[in-house]
């Protein structure tokens, strides 16, 4: 398998798909999205880019199972995957703000191997490959040098499920607090690559799913920053929890707010 003409294929296959989306932008009906759960919105768009990215991956790794946010392909429980989605900010782009990406990655279990973001309407795409460091549009990344929290700018989601939503509140108050700063753009993988490329100091988010971070995660690891789960352990890719930072001071003040503020949220 050479990782390196993986990652060619699949930042090809992006553009290809981005340019797809970028056509479908410009008509897009929104009465053609439905809804699969509460603020959790799906368009045929995010359907038909999966299915083309489905096919092209599926012919380059045939040995490879897919972990897809639509469901397309069949997964390889701990083994070689690609995981998929197809368009990360799809409320986003249902509203017309262009923020919005695709987001590909490939792992080994779960050891992301390559990973690319490609944030479709400024043609802006990210890439990693483990061991190769982080690229924008070919160009090395790194993340942020500022090593407190204070003055760092950090960014966030909110969960689609509400259940900790008063505790979410209450420490997204106790950031406000303490931050520079805060954005809610509305797609991790965004967020993950903006940590990469030292726009955003951090990011945490809870209730994430593999497809919306495996790229992004390996963006800023390959870039010179920190990933965990809320416990400061490895289990973010599949444990649905991330703190993402520049900084390993950054990191650790990030995890002692969430600790101190309330605990295991």
């Amino acid at each position: 398998m050479d990782i390196n003409f993986l990652v060619r294929e699949v930042i090809r296959l992006a553009d290809e798909v981005g340019g797809f989306i970028r056509h479908e932008a410009r008509t897009f009906d929104r009465a053609r999205t439905e809804v699969k759960g509460k603020n959790d919105l799906v368009s045929y768009v995010d359907k038909e880019s999966e299915a083309q990215i489905v096919a092209r991956l599926s012919e380059l790794l045939p040995q490879a199972g897919f972990i897809a946010e639509e469901g397309s392909g069949e997964e390889i429980p701990g083994g070689l995957n690609w995981i998929i989605d197809p368009l990360d900010g799809t409320t986003n782009f249902v509203h017309g703000l262009p923020i919005y990406a695709i987001s590909i990655a490939l792992a080994q279990g779960s050891q992301v191997l390559l990973g690319v973001v490609y944030e479709v309407s400024s043609k802006e795409c990210f890439h990693a490959v483990r061991g190769g460091g982080a690229f924008l549009n070919d160009k090395p990344i790194r993340t942020s040098a500022v090593d407190s929290l204070a003055v760092s700018l950090v960014a966030t989601g909110f969960p689609y499920q509400n259940d900790d939503l008063d505790k979410y509140m209450g420490l997204l108050k106790a950031f406000l607090l303490k931050t520079h700063g805060f954005r809610r753009i509305g797609s991790a993988a965004v967020d993950l690559a903006y940590v990469a490329a030292g726009r955003f100091e951090a990011f945490y988010e809870k209730n994430l799913n593999p497809w919306d971070i495996a790229a992004g995660v390996l963006l800023v690891e390959e870039a010179g920053g920190r990933v965990s789960d809320f416990r400061d352990g490895d289990t973010y890719l599949f444990g649905r929890e991330l703190v993402a930072s520049g900084h390993a001071q950054v990191h650790q003040e990030l995890l002692a707010v969430i600790y101190d503020n309330f605990g295991n949220l």
